[in-house]
């Protein structure tokens, strides 16, 4: 791993390519980490104003806020305080965005790295996230090209004979976290070359799915809202929040969580729908419920029975 010295500051227009072969040397299986930073001011993706301004633009949906804070579905799919928008290491009153295609720039550079060199090396533009449940922050990659992102372990067998199921290292956000070790928060060091697991470097031509394919989903998330966001939008009910909570529960299932309501009776199974006789006070809950689980009402909801049917794919 290193991660290279000399870096002069990136402005709109400048070739990493050359910035990059200024100073360091590639070999044939090589993966070149960039930091999203470099690459966004190289394409120009730096505006005027604060972070709080362009926050709207950069959103698909807010997950949760705290404080000052928001947690936003990006349009790239990517789950990030402020939507990765930054105001570091940029002149006071501008802030840097994320590049719009992070998989297209990281390709694009290994086009040119392709053409210039004749090297086969894969690119990871690396961005900072929190953690669920962690403290701290590590880099992820948000943009791959030529690199197997994922290394699929289900199906083979650990040395005790045990069936591995669902191990599948998410290498492109790993060799993004080690980069960052090198290359530092003020180091000044936009690039780092990772040398030595040439096998997961793709052929010249083949540049893989791209750091896409590491990301869920929407509404595959088990945590598609904030705990608070999550109630505040089971209650609304309001069709377009209801991919977040993923598909359809299982009818059990949702017959299981209105029997834990109370003043809610006699939930079952009914052909396609779950019925239950909620009381007048609880009905919102039971409503509630049942759209978190991927279920909405069928008919009037002041009958003293009330169906709920699961949502149509």
């Amino acid at each position: 791993m290193h991660a290279p010295d000399g870096v002069p500051e990136v402005s709109a227009g400048d070739d990493l390519v050359s910035l990059l072969l200024a100073v360091a040397e590639l070999a044939d299986g090589d993966v070149v980490a960039v930091t999203s930073k470099v690459v966004s001011k190289a394409e120009g993706r730096v505006r005027a104003g604060t972070r709080e301004d362009a926050l709207a633009d950069e959103t698909l949906r807010v997950l949760a806020r705290r404080g000052g804070t928001s947690i936003v579905r990006t349009h790239h799919g990517l789950t990030l305080a402020a939507a990765g928008i930054d105001n570091s290491n940029v002149e006071p009153g501008r802030v840097v965005l994320l590049p719009a295609d992070p998989d297209e720039s990281a390709r694009t550079l290994r086009h040119r790295i392709r053409e210039r060199t004749g090297r086969n090396v894969a690119v990871v533009v690396t961005d900072t996230a929190g953690r669920a449940w962690r403290e701290g922050q590590t880099d992820i990659a948000i943009g791959a090209a030529g690199l197997q992102v994922l290394e699929e372990y289900a199906g083979r067998v650990d040395a005790h004979g045990n069936e591995l199921a669902v191990t599948a290292p998410a290498v492109a956000d790993e060799i993004a976290g080690a980069a960052e070790l090198a290359q530092g928060k003020l180091g000044g060091r936009p690039f780092a070359v990772v040398r030595g697991r040439a096998d997961l470097v793709l052929p010249p031509g083949d540049d893989g799915p791209g750091a896409t394919a590491v990301v869920r989903p929407d509404g595959a998330d088990m945590f598609g809202y904030g705990s608070r966001e999550a109630v505040l939008a089971a209650l609304r009910g309001d069709a377009g929040d209801i991919t977040a909570f993923g598909g359809p529960a299982a009818a059990d299932d949702l017959v299981a969580a209105l029997s834990s309501l109370a003043r809610v009776t006699d939930p079952a199974r009914d052909g396609d729908t779950v019925r239950c006789r909620p009381e007048t006070a609880a009905r919102q809950a039971a409503v509630a419920v049942a759209f978190a689980h991927g279920w909405v009402t069928v008919g009037a909801l002041d009958a003293a029975e009330v169906r709920f049917r699961p949502v149509s794919p």
